[in-house]
């Protein structure tokens, strides 16, 4: 694929003001339920561009999270990682099924993450960001309240599959690269000022019940450059992987930061490679280490596919996939694409279903007696 598309962006974008103050520095400041409170406390205001409804979160007591997860027991336990654990839980209220974030009390880093998040997720609302039903900040409890995402994460889908478990196939891979760059492109182009999400990776893509991605944990989430400014300053947090070099090196942090952690994110989606696998070792260790060389020759290409796929791809789908991940994964930030242009370019691939019955049928009718015969000759048409 020569170029990215150029996509226009939308003039509706939801702003951080709250009585005239910076969102940090009220989360700096915010240090009980009631400045919790006046934090989250947003009206009601839907866009016309229904990409964001302003609704406050909902408040809950500990005994009521508490009952709905039956007392935090073990079997409902979703994961946990590095700020707390996350538990299924069934609202009394409501009937509703939720999942329910407990972070750990002796983390301050933890106590900063949950306030973070909730003043993020209260005022930021899109169909590919995770909905943030409430929280709880009783005494030193803090808990947070999602709507439930049954299928888990991307990384479930793509790393470590039970033998029952069920590939994703070249059509759901695409839907959730394109959905996934969506999420960002509305923190990045629709907030005002920007929002620089700095914790992108496979774990934080929740998927429901049609596979539709949404950006979940926003916790390390910062406000973006406004202005003259080229980068906010920030101490290096997020995921060994995924952090852009040059955020890594000198903590300067751009929206071209998260363009590198999609980057590996879209490369994990077509490979089926973790960002990090520990048990290789090499340029095979690194992800993006092992692709940089094959992204030289177009004739490797076709090793970069994930093996499980068994060649049920388009050729011509997997190569423009493959140059939008290289282009977002450049070392020189300004070499990398903005997001929208990622979308645009990820909107159409996913756009462009593959049916391998159609592709069979074609290779028949062709006389060709392999896919890989029929493959070649699809490249050869580009």
């Amino acid at each position: 694929m020569g170029c990215l598309f150029c996509s226009h962006k939308s003039k509706n974008k939801p702003k951080f003001q709250q009585n005239n103050k910076n969102p940090q520095d009220q989360i700096s400041s915010t240090s009980d339920k009631s400045k919790v409170n006046s934090a989250v406390g947003v009206h009601k205001e839907a866009s016309k561009d229904g990409g964001s409804t302003h609704i406050a979160a909902h408040t809950f007591t500990f005994r009521e999270l508490a009952a709905a997860a039956k007392n935090f027991r073990a079997d409902y336990l979703l994961g946990e990682g590095g700020f707390g654990r996350v538990y299924r839980g069934r609202l009394e209220s409501t009937n509703q099924v939720v999942a329910i974030k407990q972070l750990d009390r002796n983390g301050l880093q933890g106590n900063r993450e949950f306030l973070v998040e909730v003043l993020m997720l209260s005022l930021l609302h899109h169909p590919n960001l995770v909905n943030l039903i409430g929280y709880c900040a009783d005494g030193d409890q803090r808990l947070l309240v999602y709507e439930y995402m049954p299928l888990g994460s991307l990384e479930d889908h793509l790393h470590d599959l039970p033998p029952d478990k069920q590939q994703l196939d070249w059509n759901t891979r695409m839907k959730i690269a394109a959905g996934a760059a969506k999420g960002l492109e509305y923190l990045h182009d629709k907030a005002s000022p920007p929002v620089i999400y700095r914790d992108l990776k496979c774990s934080n893509i929740l998927l429901d019940e049609e596979y539709n991605p949404k950006l979940s944990d926003f916790g390390l989430a910062k406000l973006g450059p406004v202005g003259d400014k080229t980068h906010v300053s920030t101490r290096v947090m997020g995921t060994y992987g995924y952090c852009a070099p040059e955020y890594a090196m000198t903590g300067q942090l751009t929206l071209k930061s998260d363009v590198y952690s999609f980057g590996v994110v879209l490369l994990e989606i077509i490979t089926g490679r973790k960002a990090i696998d520990h048990s290789k070792t090499g340029c095979e260790h690194n992800l993006v280490a092992w692709a940089r060389p094959l992204f030289k020759d177009r004739r490797k290409f076709g090793q970069m596919a994930d093996p499980t796929l068994q060649g049920q791809y388009p050729v011509r789908g997997l190569y423009q996939a493959l140059a939008v991940a290289a282009m977002c994964v450049q070392e020189q930030p300004n070499m990398r694409p903005v997001i929208a242009d990622v979308v645009t370019a990820l909107t159409y691939l996913a756009s462009q279903k593959y049916d391998p019955r159609t592709y069979q049928s074609q290779t028949t009718r062709s006389g060709s007696s392999t896919p890989r015969t029929q493959r070649n000759s699809d490249a050869s048409t580009r």
